[in-house]
């Protein structure tokens, strides 16, 4: 599923990034009419919390939710009402640039990541685009625990 979110929901990005989907997150630099096509082109989800924006992505017969709040965990159960996440590809994607995280062996990340980190995981991912490494650190309990918290998956 593709999701587009515009400049007032970027940590609602992140975390529909972290649960899978494919998040655009517009920056300041983007237009209005620029979302409204890019949504329109890439068969993209429009969620904003901008009322007009919502009103033209209808009239333009996007797929458009409307977030009211700025809740996160309510803003992820609006989106997660309308959107099924789908299990496997739940920390699949980098959480700055979107892309689709590759695993990558142990012995590739010597030196690359902190040497405690090195030591004690044997799991991490990779991603090509922003050089960005991965591993289940503390924070990944952390992200699970939200995760089922959700009920949803």
């Amino acid at each position: 599923m593709k999701i587009l979110c515009d400049q007032m929901l970027g940590t609602l990005a992140k975390w529909l990034r972290i649960l899978g989907f494919d998040t655009f997150y517009a920056n300041k630099t983007i237009s209005d009419d620029e979302l409204l096509d890019i949504a329109q082109k890439q068969k993209r989800y429009l969620i904003t919390r901008d009322k007009e924006l919502v009103i033209r992505g209808k009239k333009k017969k996007l797929n458009v939710i409307h977030t009211k709040t700025t809740d996160l965990d309510k803003q992820i159960a609006q989106v997660l009402d309308q959107i099924t996440i789908d299990k496997k590809l739940i920390l699949t994607r980098c959480t700055h640039c979107n892309s689709v995280i590759d695993s990558i062996n142990k012995k590739d990340v010597k030196n690359k990541v902190p040497k405690k980190v090195f030591e004690y995981n044997d799991k991490f991912w990779y991603c090509k685009k922003c050089d960005k490494y991965y591993w289940q650190g503390g924070h990944y309990d952390n992200i699970i625990k939200k995760i089922k918290e959700l009920k949803k998956i």
